[in-house]
């Protein structure tokens, strides 16, 4: 069993900077792809980035491309979304996942974290 636990995020003023953790347990991390998602209220969850096992291949979603960067640290069993340049449209609950691989779409991730609140204000 993995369980995954999210913290950081919050409120922040559009064009401000938050950070994301998500810390695995339960069995190897180092061998799993792990990937953020979001939810915004009435909308389906949507991928936003993914890292590979080794952290040696990453992928964005458009819409956040040069504006968040995920990392990970296998030592600690954590992954990380740190986001730059938050818009309005950013707001929503993100969730970490782990997956084989990077993956955008959520049937090919196993375990979700319980997400974390994110809050852009104009």
């Amino acid at each position: 069993q993995v369980q995954l636990v999210e913290s950081g995020g919050g409120l922040v003023q559009a064009g401000g900077s938050l950070r994301l953790s998500c810390a695995a347990s339960g069995r190897t991390f180092s061998s799993h792809a792990m990937g953020w998602f979001r939810q915004a209220p009435g909308k389906e969850r949507e991928f936003v980035a993914g890292i590979s096992w080794s952290g040696g291949s990453t992928y964005y979603a458009d819409f956040v491309k040069g504006r968040f960067t995920i990392s990970r640290d296998n030592a600690k069993n954590t992954v990380y979304l740190q986001m730059n340049s938050l818009k309005p449209e950013d707001a929503a609950v993100y969730y970490c996942g782990e997956s084989r691989f990077i993956a955008t779409t959520t049937d090919e991730y196993n375990y979700w974290g319980q997400g974390r609140q994110v809050t852009v204000s104009s």
